[in-house]
């Protein structure tokens, strides 16, 4: 109840700041969803030369892609660690963090908030309802629990190595430049493992496993016939590499000794 109510009073100040400047809100929003709609035409001019992507049709791409969305547009909400360095480290922001009662990356992840990312994971998710209509794929009474479980799992797994790179900076007094590799690498998993090597497809899948932010859930509801196992790992997976996160960052914080004069 008491982070309940911290999120509560952090939106409620997100708001009233939002609600001063309502053009930039609105052109944030507009921005991100334009980027993510020029990524979907992408997908949408490569199919316009073949008929299929590794055994993948047009429509299943675009489901995969949809569901892609969705974890992101979360994990941009209550992660926003993109400035943590130079906030945080360089400015020395991370004392006045320290010196308050609340767990410290609790409050770092609800005084960056960034609700407006959520309007991305709703179009993910009208993305993915428009490609399920264009497929002939069985609907269980069970799906929609499966999905938010899926879901809950990417966010996790975005979350977790995203906080492990973020920790990093309390062993380095300088930007480390990871993030926007990493960024890149991320995008590898809207789109079906098939099309890459072997060497590829292990990284997605184990070592970075941005394959379960976007591909192996959506195959569950696919082809589960074939990646029904992998796909219900999401939710473990997820929760593995967020506690790695967790243990990177407090031992991250336990090493921190402050901000020089």
């Amino acid at each position: 109840m008491f982070y309940l109510s911290l999120m509560t009073d952090y939106l409620k100040n997100y708001m009233k700041t939002r609600l001063t400047y309502r053009s930039d809100f609105w052109i944030e929003v507009i921005s991100d969803l334009t980027f993510n709609l020029m990524n979907l035409l992408f997908i949408l001019v490569v199919f316009r030369h073949t008929a299929a992507l590794a055994g993948w049709s047009e429509a299943e791409v675009v489901f995969i892609y949809g569901y892609f969305m969705i974890p992101y547009g979360i994990f941009n909400c209550f992660f926003n660690l993109w400035g943590f360095t130079e906030r945080y480290i360089v400015k020395g922001e991370m004392d006045r963090i320290l010196t308050r009662p609340a767990y410290n990356l609790a409050q770092l992840s609800l005084e960056n908030m960034d609700p407006s990312s959520l309007f991305g994971s709703l179009v993910g998710a009208a993305v993915m309802g428009y490609a399920w209509s264009q497929l002939d794929v069985a609907f269980a009474w069970y799906d929609p629990i499966v999905l938010v479980l899926m879901v809950l799992g990417s966010v996790m797994i975005y979350g977790g190595i995203y906080i492990s790179l973020a920790a990093l900076s309390f062993f380095s007094d300088a930007p480390t430049g990871i993030l926007p590799l990493m960024w890149n690498i991320q995008n590898y998993g809207r789109y079906p493992v098939g099309i890459y090597n072997k060497v590829i497809r292990l990284l997605l899948t184990w070592v970075l496993p941005f394959a379960f932010v976007g591909f192996y859930p959506s195959a569950y509801f696919l082809d589960g016939a074939h990646y029904r196992s992998i796909a219900l790992a999401t939710p473990l997976v997820g929760a593995v590499f967020f506690t790695i996160g967790l243990f990177i960052w407090n031992s991250g914080v336990r090493h921190y000794r402050g901000a020089g004069s």
